[in-house]
């Protein structure tokens, strides 16, 4: 992203759409040949195009149809018609959810050089995207843009910006950012609290909490995630205990959250009940890579190899075991269980090379097969 951060602060402003089509068409001469042309003239020939376009973008679904859409918005010169930064926030927002943040970055610029202003719904969009691919020099810069334009106390830019500088690891800049708001809303707090987190700051996560909690706020799912992460790396049973009583009273039974299902049983596993790990996990509806992988990585971290066998052969029933078996090192490269049951996987598959391989890696790091333990028993 040097490149755009150059062209930004620089004083040359090219053509709109040269600029665009060259900067992101990997191969300009064969990018969006196959958009679907005639069912927008069809469908929508009576209709303002900017509408046209807003549906197709709130329908897309896959990046190659993204690509398509946007190529036509490059052909037809939509841009330099129809000027309003909703236009620009939509295709941006589009990018960011089909996960090519780098793309939407490189849209921001475009719209930069063009001399369209951000609005209030850009920064929080442009920030996001900047967050998922670590364009933190873009963000800084940001920054300065949301205080000269007055919208650094923007509820969605403050969070955002809590959030940035939190996966820079600049701390500081983020509880700067936190305090210097006094009337903060939820995402603020969930912000710094998913910031200190990531940080692997877990008692400042419980802190944070509290202090949200007396300041009269009702945590949400996104709230749980984090505190219930933070709690399983105290390992504090009686603390999880209360926090899962907490997670009934935020998420909403209309709507299975998987993901704040998953952070109960990695709580539990981390804090060393398996048994309250598994309640949760059968309970489950829906069950992903992260759900299996839980169970697996706690049953092999409290010396219970035979279970997490047990487990990793249901998940292979399930289809995703060949994703784990090639991941589980990565996911817990510190749990020297999770090298036991890796090892006796592939020898239960007789995968003999494999095994080696494992064996190998533990005598490098010199790791030994220790009993099981809970990190709520010890003295820290």
């Amino acid at each position: 992203m040097n490149f755009f951060h150059r062209r930004l602060l620089s004083h040359v402003k090219p053509q709109t759409f040269k600029y665009l089509h060259y900067s992101l068409a990997p191969n300009p001469a064969n990018f969006g040949t196959q958009f679907p042309t005639k069912p927008l003239q069809s469908q929508h020939s009576k209709q303002d195009p900017s509408k046209t376009i807003a549906t197709h973008l709130s329908n897309c679904s896959s990046l190659q149809e993204l690509n398509q859409i946007y190529a036509h918005v490059i052909r037809t010169h939509f841009l330099d018609i129809y000027t309003a930064p909703l236009h620009w926030n939509n295709l941006i927002r589009c990018y960011t959810r089909l996960d090519a943040p780098s793309i939407a970055l490189q849209i921001y610029v475009s719209m930069s050089h063009a001399g369209i202003s951000p609005d209030n719904y850009t920064l929080p969009i442009v920030l996001k995207a900047a967050c998922q691919c670590f364009a933190m020099e873009l963000g800084r810069q940001l920054h300065s843009i949301a205080i000269r334009l007055g919208l650094e106390l923007n509820e969605y830019c403050e969070s955002g910006f809590i959030s940035l500088y939190s996966k820079s690891g600049d701390l500081g800049n983020a509880y700067k950012v936190f305090e210097e708001n006094l009337d903060r809303k939820l995402g603020s707090w969930n912000a710094i609290i998913g910031g200190l987190c990531q940080g692997g700051r877990a008692k400042e996560v419980i802190e944070m909490f509290m202090e949200m909690r007396r300041c009269g706020f009702k945590p949400d799912d996104v709230t749980m995630v984090s505190v219930t992460a933070a709690c399983g790396i105290l390992g504090d049973l009686q603390l999880a205990l209360q926090l899962h009583k907490c997670v009934f009273q935020a998420k909403s039974f209309a709507k299975s959250d998987i993901l704040m299902l998953n952070s109960l049983v990695d709580m539990y596993g981390k804090c060393g009940r398996m048994d309250l790990a598994y309640m949760v996990f059968s309970r489950m509806d829906q069950r992903n890579v992260s759900s299996w992988t839980s169970m697996i990585v706690g049953y092999a971290m409290h010396g219970r190899p035979n279970e997490a066998i047990e487990c990793f052969s249901c998940m292979r029933d399930a289809g995703m075991g060949e994703w784990v078996a090639k991941h589980l090192l990565d996911l817990e490269p510190w749990n020297d269980g999770v090298y036991v049951v890796l090892s006796n996987i592939y020898a239960s598959r007789g995968l003999w090379l494999e095994v080696e391989r494992v064996r190998l890696i533990m005598k490098q790091r010199t790791l030994a097969k220790i009993p099981a333990y809970s990190l709520a028993t010890t003295s820290n």
